[in-house]
């Protein structure tokens, strides 16, 4: 006779839940049992969900059945043994193994062939989906009960949940307790320990009668579901219950907690230079701060500019610059490139000309590629007419057709990456220039950081301090930085442009007539021919890089001083 051993299970271990649920399958299975001459051997009962595997009971009944000691199991229906594809799967290799020949089920019929396994495989699919869609189903609830101004959830103290009406009332015993508590806190002269020990002596303390931990006191002197709003899924929500308390007595008692709270935060000197500059050696130029103390006991602070030393093998013999001198020859340097306010005007006039050219030479190219191809569509009607009319053979209609179309096709694309590319040098001129204007005004200045962010989008990384001054280093001529990745390359037209510039300025004679006293002029290869001139680019040649086009028409520009 087949040995049984009876399992009952319910989803929760909460007595005022499913309270008849173990009553029911245990009167239900024992009478069954009787009635169906079955040997039951053991009852085991179980107060847990079967969503998840690790069940310490059901472990230990498919234990004992490994262990030969039972070989079958009665339960009220499979998805009271398993309702998860771990538990389900186990129980359906013992089936196969034949450690399990018996599954008898009141409510559901299994017999150990393929078809009763495939019916007990069913069975779990479906008690898994059932747990799957009550899972979303329930979210969906909550959501819904959100948007209407509900609470999801268990009443904070101060509040009861009314089970009758399914909403949240405030407790007459303690909702004056925490509008109390909020009132004392707020006038700063109250720790959250003291907080603690008034609730308890309200009655608000845990299960063993110890007062709340300060954690919690902060918890509900944080909760905005006090003054109506309430927190779910990290996002604050409109509550439809009764508020305890104000917003500004909220508010007051979160500017206790932020004054009163451990927020030491260690203070940060900022080294707004750092990052700015290479050392001669070819690594960057770090910070750090000194501290002299004299002997009347006062402190003096100063920042140092040096070397990273960062390589094993170089040897550095740079000394340390203060950030005082630094800042002073910085911006010495700065000034060798701010141009005479006459050379802006006419760099600024010549790039609202030259951009003047560049959309009219648009215009006139745009009107030409487009006739070349209405010129073709009109060749490609005569050559198909001509074809139609027998004047020209196959083969001949075909290479024609193949040239024609080949070459429509590169116009399309060329007015395609033409029209792209067109005035988009501008703008990046524009910004260069202004970035020129204002040379003088930020190197006249105390900001720091606006004098880095000047040096960096003028010349790159490529300064280097050298013997405690600021040095440009051109990265054409230093292979070794240029090779290391030591310096970020700036156009070759920037130090051309800036070396011209700054000798210019330099040789340019005083008086009172000095603001005309320089020229820009052409060397070899200055600006592009003049539009009327300047043939239909080739198709498919046009740069879309807008600052390789910035440099079009400048990047061979001198100056000289007359």
């Amino acid at each position: 006779m087949e040995k049984l051993i009876l399992y009952a299970r319910k989803s929760t271990d909460t007595e005022d839940k499913q309270v008849l649920s173990i009553e029911a399958q245990l009167t239900e299975l024992r009478k069954y049992a009787r009635d169906n001459h079955l040997l039951v051997i053991d009852e085991l009962v179980e107060k847990r969900t079967a969503k998840m595997p690790g069940r310490p009971v059901f472990n230990s009944l498919l234990t004992r059945i490994k262990n030969g000691e039972a070989t079958g199991i009665l339960a009220w229906h499979p998805d009271r043994l398993a309702r998860n594809s771990v538990d389900g799967g186990e129980i359906v290799y013992l089936v196969d193994t034949g450690a399990i020949t018996k599954l008898v089920f009141p409510t559901f019929w299994f017999e150990p062939t393929p078809q009763g396994k495939f019916m007990l495989n069913m069975a779990f699919g479906q008690s898994k989906y059932y747990v799957d869609s009550l899972s979303e189903n329930t979210k969906r609830g909550l959501r819904e009960k959100v948007r209407r101004g509900e609470f999801p959830g268990p009443a904070p103290i101060g509040y009861l949940n009314d089970y009758r009406t399914k909403t949240i009332v405030p407790d007459p015993q303690f909702a004056g307790v925490i509008r109390q508590i909020y009132e004392t806190y707020s006038s700063g002269h109250y720790t959250l320990r003291e907080i603690s020990l008034l609730l308890k002596e309200k009655g608000a303390a845990t299960r063993s009668g110890k007062p709340y931990h300060v954690d919690r006191v902060k918890s509900i002197l944080s909760n905005p579901f006090y003054y109506g709003l309430f927190r779910y899924d990290g996002e604050l929500h409109e509550g439809n219950h009764q508020p305890i308390i104000e917003k500004s007595l909220y508010d007051r008692v979160q500017r206790v907690l932020a004054e009163r709270g451990h927020q030491y935060k260690r203070k940060k000197i900022k080294h707004d230079l750092c990052g700015l500059f290479h050392c001669s050696c070819g690594m960057m130029i770090t910070a750090e701060n000194k501290t002299k103390i004299q002997k009347n006991g006062n402190r003096h602070n100063y920042i140092y500019y040096r070397c990273s030393r960062k390589s094993k093998t170089v040897k550095c013999r740079e000394k340390p610059l203060r950030e005082e001198l630094l800042d002073s020859r910085l911006s010495e340097f700065l000034l060798e490139f701010a141009p005479p306010q006459a050379i802006y005007d006419f760099l600024l006039n010549k790039l609202e000309q030259d951009a003047e050219a560049e959309r009219a030479n648009y215009n006139k190219t745009r009107a030409d590629a487009e006739q070349k191809l209405r010129n073709i569509s009109t060749k490609q009607k005569i050559l198909f007419d001509s074809y139609l009319e027998q004047d020209i053979d196959r083969e001949t209609f075909l290479d024609k057709k193949a040239e024609l179309l080949g070459e429509k096709k590169s116009l399309a694309e060329f007015l395609n990456n033409f029209e792209t590319s067109q005035k988009s040098w501008v703008e990046p001129m524009r910004k260069w220039l202004d970035s020129l204007g204002s040379i003088c005004k930020i190197a006249k200045s105390n900001d720091l950081c606006a004098k880095k962010q000047l040096a960096i989008d003028l010349f790159g990384l490529n300064l280097y301090l050298i013997n405690q001054t600021p040095t440009l280093k051109d990265y054409h001529n230093d292979k070794r930085a240029g090779e290391n990745g030591l310096a970020t390359p700036a156009p070759r037209a920037y130090f051309r442009l800036y070396s011209a510039l700054r000798s210019a300025i330099k040789n340019c004679p005083t008086g009172k007539n000095s603001e005309k006293s320089l020229e820009l002029v052409r060397a070899t290869g200055l600006e592009p021919a003049q539009p009327n001139s300047r043939p239909l680019p080739p198709q498919g040649s046009v740069s879309t890089n807008s600052t390789t086009r910035a440099w079009d028409s400048y990047n061979y520009t001198t100056f000289r001083a007359i």
